[in-house]
């Protein structure tokens, strides 16, 4: 019993980042109050308003089937690329960095 059960997601516009992440990502999002919740596979998580969005420290990778094509919905949804698709190795697959519309940095990952 040590897995993650929340992941917190700091934001300056609760509406702008569950617009963004349901648009791209396809999160499902409710209103909970000031309160976003977010559900993803397997995993759940808020849009918090009490916290400043972060460009450092730990970086949440989201799983997505196409690095370059969820990068360009990114784009089209109003964030920004920070990293193109880059190869980690055979084993482990591909990545790259994004900031969201309210400036968090975030992961993609994909094994092709």
């Amino acid at each position: 019993m040590h897995g993650v059960c929340h992941i917190e997601i700091p934001t300056t516009d609760s509406q702008k980042s569950k617009d963004f992440y349901g648009t791209v990502f396809d999160w499902q999002c409710e209103n909970s109050g000031d309160y976003v919740i977010w559900r993803a596979q397997g995993v759940s998580g808020g849009f918090t308003t009490e916290s400043a969005p972060a460009n450092g420290g730990v970086v949440l990778y989201i799983e997505v089937e196409d690095i370059e094509t969820k990068l360009a919905d990114i784009e089209q949804a109003g964030g920004t690329k920070v990293t193109e698709k880059t190869k980690i190795s055979d084993a482990f697959g591909y990545y790259a960095l994004f900031t969201d519309p309210c400036t968090n940095t975030l992961g993609l990952w994909s094994k092709t």
